[in-house]
């Protein structure tokens, strides 16, 4: 739980509901849809019961006897913490971050790289008919379907995304080749890119450790190449953007 607070204090840093106390579980009553109580979609249990039902999901996390598939624990998991809903704002970020989380630290992700954010935004009401079918006539078992597909097309997505930048780094590799001199620093650029797709000259030559000129001469060879677009049309203070790596991210559908 103390994780949980420190992770919802940082989601919230400089973004909504920064100002709904970051980093706390909620005082008070909180409702999801209408206006108020009286027109509320659903209402939370009262924040009095908070610490014994988040005891609870705890300990059905660290619970080794119970025999069940990651997937379903996570499933679970994810249901019920949406319907504690124990912070006034940023529960579903929380609840969509603790699935990676799970997956992470059980071994199944080496990396965080599984989010279903994008899944349950395109499927948002199909996504909340399910959590309301377990509330309304204890239909878990449909819940769970949703969510193994919602996991199961995630996944399919994340694994053409990751062909797709693996595509992407043989053609882009295969131009900085073509720099001569150049080509290694534009390769350890590249390598920064990948991290942090917008640039400028200047955090270009602090990363690569070289002079201002140096760094504009090769940004510019690698907006010849393709490999980078000036997004400003400035003069000065520029900004550059590996437009094709970004590009992979973008759902065509």
């Amino acid at each position: 739980m103390r994780l949980l607070r420190q992770t919802h204090e940082s989601l919230l840093d400089g973004a909504r509901g920064e100002r709904k106390t970051p980093g706390e579980f909620r005082r008070s009553q909180n409702w999801i849809g209408g206006s108020s109580l009286a027109d509320a979609a659903f209402i939370p249990p009262h924040h009095e019961d908070l610490p014994d039902l988040l005891s609870d999901l705890e300990a059905f996390w660290h619970n080794t006897s119970i025999h069940v598939p990651h997937l379903v624990r996570c499933a679970l998991s994810h249901y019920q913490f949406e319907t504690i809903h124990p912070f006034l704002d940023g529960n579903g970020r929380i609840g969509r971050l603790l699935i990676t989380l799970y997956l992470v630290n059980h071994g199944l992700l080496n990396k965080p790289s599984l989010y279903l954010s994008a899944y349950l935004e395109k499927h948002r009401g199909a996504y909340y008919d399910a959590l309301t079918r377990v509330r309304e006539s204890n239909d878990i078992e449909s819940w769970v379907r949703f969510f193994l597909q919602a996991m199961t097309e995630t996944a399919e997505s994340g694994k053409q995304t990751f062909k797709s930048i693996l595509a992407l780094r043989q053609e882009i590799d295969a131009q900085v080749i073509t720099l001569g001199k150049r080509a290694e620093n534009a390769h350890s650029l590249l390598l920064r890119l990948y991290k942090e797709p917008v640039i400028s000259v200047n955090q270009a030559s602090e990363w690569l450790g070289i002079k201002y000129y140096s760094a504009n001469q090769l940004v510019g060879a690698m907006v010849e190449l393709g490999v980078l677009q000036e997004e400003t049309g400035w003069q000065r203070n520029r900004v550059f953007v590996f437009r094709k790596y970004l590009d992979v991210f973008i759902d065509k559908n």
